[in-house]
């Protein structure tokens, strides 16, 4: 079994939280990066588009490109709009030689209003799912034969959030599926019970901790997302309530093999990066010995 080991740039600067962020520059996030022991990064608002100028970066540090986020708009959407959308960072994605584009639904999102209580994110019904399901397949088809395919990933305070609505989405779609063990948790699913089920379509997989306490003090009707990632609701392997070895352990016996990925949004006045790097690095490599994976140096 084969594993790759990277981490998001989330922990060093949050693209919806300016004030969770560090003062550190790209090379020196990479260089942190690689300190810790990951060998790949996926993308952030401080990477050029363009690899004749990451490439050399990037390479200086022995880290590659494992994936990066795309705020989709399909849900309202039209399909050949969010083509031209994508494009640019297709392009760039290819030339990286990355292993897919993630795929977040961000129309009728919350999750980047601070004002907007997680109790009030949208709901689609089943009628709505089957034509946005039907909708993103396509887009998923033509993002892989472009040469670059999507994983797509569910989200608290967006329209796939829940494990029935994950189930209703992966029913009604053909896409690939990001399996995140934080967001899930968040979102009350059963971990084992979503592997079990999905395993077939998990082409990515984010090693996002949760803490539970922060998670169970929530007021839902009153707290938005952003206030949860701001009390600290996110943390890295080895360092929240979830169980990874149990996790890696059952993602191993369904047959996955890729990239496994940090990525834990908080703030780094209290966590500070390279320290939260080095443990969820450590506690990756003692639960990937313990499932049996090889992981690519």
């Amino acid at each position: 079994m084969k594993a790759k080991l990277g981490i998001a740039p989330i922990a060093w600067w949050n693209d919806d939280l300016a004030e969770l962020s560090d003062d550190v520059s790209l090379e020196e996030c990479l260089r942190q990066t690689s300190v810790a022991g990951f060998t790949g990064m996926e993308t952030g608002r401080r990477f050029p588009m363009d690899m004749a100028e990451l490439g050399p970066i990037l390479d200086r540090f022995g880290i590659s490109v494992c994936g990066g986020w795309f705020s989709g708009l399909l849900v309202d959407g039209d399909i050949e709009v969010e083509k031209d959308r994508i494009a640019e960072q297709m392009a760039f994605f290819i030339a990286a030689k990355a292993p897919c584009i993630v795929y977040g639904e961000t129309a009728r999102s919350i999750q980047g209003v601070r004002s907007a209580p997680l109790a009030t994110k949208a709901k689609l019904t089943e009628t709505e799912m089957a034509a946005y399901g039907r909708k993103i397949s396509d887009f998923a088809d033509w993002c892989a034969k472009q040469g670059m395919p999507i994983s797509y990933h569910h989200h608290m305070a967006a329209v796939v959030e829940t494990e029935p609505e994950i189930d209703l989405f992966l029913k009604h779609s053909s896409v690939p599926l990001l399996f995140d063990a934080g967001h899930l948790a968040f979102a009350g699913g059963d971990l084992m019970r979503v592997i079990d089920n999905h395993h077939a379509r998990f082409t990515h997989v984010h090693t996002k901790d949760i803490r539970k306490s922060v998670i169970d003090g929530l007021d839902r009707t009153k707290e938005s997302f952003l206030d949860a990632v701001i009390k600290g609701a996110f943390t890295v392997p080895g360092d929240g309530s979830l169980d990874f070895e149990a996790i890696v352990k059952a993602l191993a016996r369904k047959g996955y093999e890729g990239w496994f990925v940090v990525e834990a949004e908080q703030d780094p006045k209290i966590s500070p990066p390279l320290e939260m790097a080095v443990k969820g690095h450590k506690e990756l490599m003692r639960v990937m010995a313990a499932a049996g994976y090889e992981v690519a140096k």
